[in-house]
């Protein structure tokens, strides 16, 4: 009975725990309950760049914000599209992802045949910011000016764009510079950092998928974007894919007036592994949409909850019971008479 207890707590502490599989779960995908990995030792140093110090414990997407989850808050709050989170080269252009159809006030979404899978392209920083408000305030119909990010106006572009930052308390965020950093190259075992998002001091391996340790999809070996996570040997030390290629991506961090991060590298031509090394930052017009660019998200590690709590208390119980009891039958065969 008391083996049956633990192990039935032991089963819902690891079913509660990420998973680490290299392809995404497709019935985590077809919603917007993101995949994230957890990136520990707060505490550590910056880089030889000035990035990648983080004195907190985080969560990160283990891949880019995909279409299918891009079509899921565009169903949700984007029947109008008073603010433009809908690009129309998403649905021109061969490498976007996304349909709309009806009329304005009636919109409806839908990924397009194969794309299910891939990062959400032709984003801004707005759309992105929007999006995490959108997760910071529960999703559904929940609103996407506020929250996670202020966004003043009543606009596409906010009235206030050079002056947003994150808010206190946020619980989804665009990563900050420092946070997106940490998870591509820092290294928790020796405590230092790669050159480059998969793991490795020598520049990624321009290779179709599924590739091997160090492959990317950089300078159109491919010609366009593809499957998060479709290099499954890929991976950072944590565990996130795709910061070598594929796209872009959206960082918090802010240069001249209203233009923004981002880094990683994309399929595209002019990509080469080089673009990918550690010490590169890249500022980007907050509201350029392109083909080349979309993001991940970021969260907070949540303090763990008063039933996870009073689970682990319980099975601490339960294991020094048992100890005791196989103490004392140990102890109960050694004092008997022979």
């Amino acid at each position: 009975m008391k083996a049956t207890a633990v192990s039935m707590i032991v089963t819902f502490l690891l079913f509660c725990s990420p998973a680490r599989s290299a392809q995404p779960n497709p019935s985590v995908v077809s919603t917007v309950d993101i995949e994230l990995v957890t990136i520990g030792n707060p505490g550590n140093a910056n880089d030889q760049g000035g990035f990648g110090a983080v004195n907190y414990a985080y969560s990160i997407g283990k891949f880019e914000v995909t279409n299918s989850q891009y079509v899921n808050f565009l169903n949700s709050v984007a029947a109008t599209d008073n603010f433009a989170l809908f690009d129309a080269q998403m649905q021109s252009s061969q490498h976007g992802g996304i349909i709309r159809s009806g009329t304005i006030g009636s919109f409806h979404y839908d990924t397009k045949s194969g794309a299910t899978h891939k990062p959400v392209n032709f984003v801004s920083w707005y759309d992105a910011a929007r999006f995490a408000n959108w997760l910071h305030n529960g999703k559904g119909s929940a609103d996407t000016e506020t929250g996670a990010y202020t966004l003043q106006g009543g606009t596409p572009v906010p009235s206030n764009e050079a002056r947003i930052r994150r808010n206190t308390g946020a619980r989804w965020f665009i990563p900050s510079e420092s946070e997106w950093h940490k998870a591509a190259y820092f290294n928790p075992s020796s405590n230092s950092y790669f050159d480059y998002p998969t793991g490795s001091d020598l520049p990624p391996v321009v290779e179709a998928s599924a590739g091997g340790a160090r492959s990317a999809n950089l300078q159109d070996v491919v010609g366009t974007v593809i499957e998060v996570g479709a290099y499954p040997l890929a991976e950072s030390p944590y565990g996130t894919f795709d910061q070598a290629g594929n796209l872009w991506e959206w960082n918090e961090s802010v240069y001249f007036a209203s233009d923004r991060g981002h880094r990683g590298g994309s399929w595209g031509y002019l990509d080469s592994p080089q673009v990918t090394l550690a010490n590169l930052e890249w500022a980007l017009g907050a509201s350029i949409e392109r083909e080349i660019t979309g993001f991940r998200i970021a969260t907070i590690v949540p303090e763990p909850n008063a039933a996870v709590l009073a689970a682990l208390a319980f099975a601490g119980a339960v294991a020094a019971s048992s100890r005791n009891t196989l103490a004392n039958r140990r102890f109960a065969r050694t004092a008997s008479p022979r």
